[in-house]
């Protein structure tokens, strides 16, 4: 299909919720497919129930309209009256659901794509909060109905969609996220700040269930006392939801020498952690992508992660893959990672490589093309 080019300026409406609160992965990856579409020449429109919870300094340019419709529910009710409305005055050109949802009454000549991350109230509901899941449950099979293109963030995702919502085949499109380099310009932390004094294996995410935490360290708890004295367990990420007392556990474990728990951090300090990591390990019950597995490779480190879900068809070559619900396994993946340098050497020859598999511009470009094929399906049906 022919891509759009510099000439070929698309007038795109996007739902923008996500970037109402914190910035989650979800938003994370809003902003990058926007900025890249703003820098192709596109003219973006957000659409927001509410005004952000902080500045939006990374905001790409766009047109922002911004309702009042505070809260979870009036939000459900934004996205079904004030959002469709004011995409039919804006006569945009194709609107974008990056997240799951899709207006169901936009106006019959707007094109529409919606991206499907993962299907954690499918497989994982237990780890979820209820308003999540709610809303997952309810409202991404109409969405998905009401897409003339759909986009899953991975093949693991899309196989998935064919299981749960049989017909969706035929405008189904796989599109990799890309990798986003982690940094930034500020100095960061020096690791003796989070107690951090020898070799270390490294986790990174939101402390919550479907991280699988509760084995890890188990796992970790099992190793040798020779191990865990050569390697801390840094666990890096900011607090979450349905996980109890982490340090407690950790107590109950005999294991608090040798753990850090760093708290949420920030992008200096994360990329600090991920350079100086031994390994990433990552063994979550369910990931719809995995990004801090390409973030790792990105700098050379390796993985520990699932055979589950995406996490083999993100990390590739560059990793080891475990049995998630198998303490044992996740303690023996340790052991080979932590001890056997040649398998260590190995796997990390690979991650720069496979990082790169993974780019911003490449995905945005297999978008737009998404978008094309959703404005001609749209024409050729009204």
């Amino acid at each position: 299909m022919q891509r759009y080019t510099d000439n070929s300026r698309m007038k795109i409406g996007i739902d923008a919720r996500n970037l109402v609160t914190s910035t989650t992965g979800i938003g994370r990856y809003l902003l990058e497919v926007s900025r890249h579409l703003a820098l192709l020449g596109h003219e973006l429109h957000f659409y927001l129930p509410e005004t952000p919870h902080r500045v939006l300094t990374d905001l790409p340019a766009a047109k922002l309209h911004v309702a009042r419709f505070p809260g979870a529910i009036r939000r459900m009710i934004w996205a079904q009256t004030e959002l469709p409305r004011r995409a039919a005055q804006e006569e945009i050109d194709v609107f974008w659901g990056p997240a799951h949802r899709l207006p169901f009454f936009l106006d019959r000549r707007i094109p529409r794509v919606i991206t499907i991350h993962d299907l954690v109230w499918r497989d994982m509901a237990t780890t979820m909060r209820w308003q999540t899941w709610m809303g997952d449950r309810w409202l991404m099979k109409p969405g998905i109905a009401v897409a003339d293109e759909i986009v899953a963030v991975s093949t693991a995702t899309a196989n998935v969609l064919k299981t749960v919502f049989p017909g969706c085949e035929e405008k189904l499109n796989v599109i990799h996220p890309g990798l986003t380099a982690i940094g930034g310009t500020a100095a960061p932390k020096e690791l003796s700040s989070f107690g951090i004094d020898r070799s270390y294996i490294l986790f990174v995410g939101t402390l919550e269930p479907r991280k699988n935490l509760l084995r890890l360290l188990q796992a970790y708890a099992a190793l040798s006392e020779v191990t865990r004295q050569r390697f801390l367990l840094v666990l890096a990420g900011g607090q979450g939801w349905r996980l109890g007392d982490l340090k407690q556990r950790i107590v109950e474990l005999n294991i608090e020498p040798s753990v850090r728990l760093t708290g949420y951090v920030s992008d200096p300090d994360l990329a600090q952690l991920y350079s100086h990591a031994h390994f990433l390990a990552m063994p979550s019950l369910y990931e719809g992508f995995g990004f801090p597995i390409i973030e790792a490779n990105a700098m050379g480190i390796p993985v520990l992660t699932s055979n589950t879900s995406s996490m083999p068809e993100v990390a590739g070559k560059a990793g080891i893959f475990v049995d998630p619900n198998d303490v044992r396994s996740i303690h023996d993946g340790l052991q080979s990672l932590a001890m056997d340098d040649a398998l260590r050497a190995r796997l990390a020859a690979n991650a720069r490589a496979n990082s790169l598999r993974f780019n911003w511009s490449e995905s945005v470009h297999q978008l737009e093309c998404v978008f094309e094929k959703a404005i001609a399906k749209r024409r050729n049906h009204v």
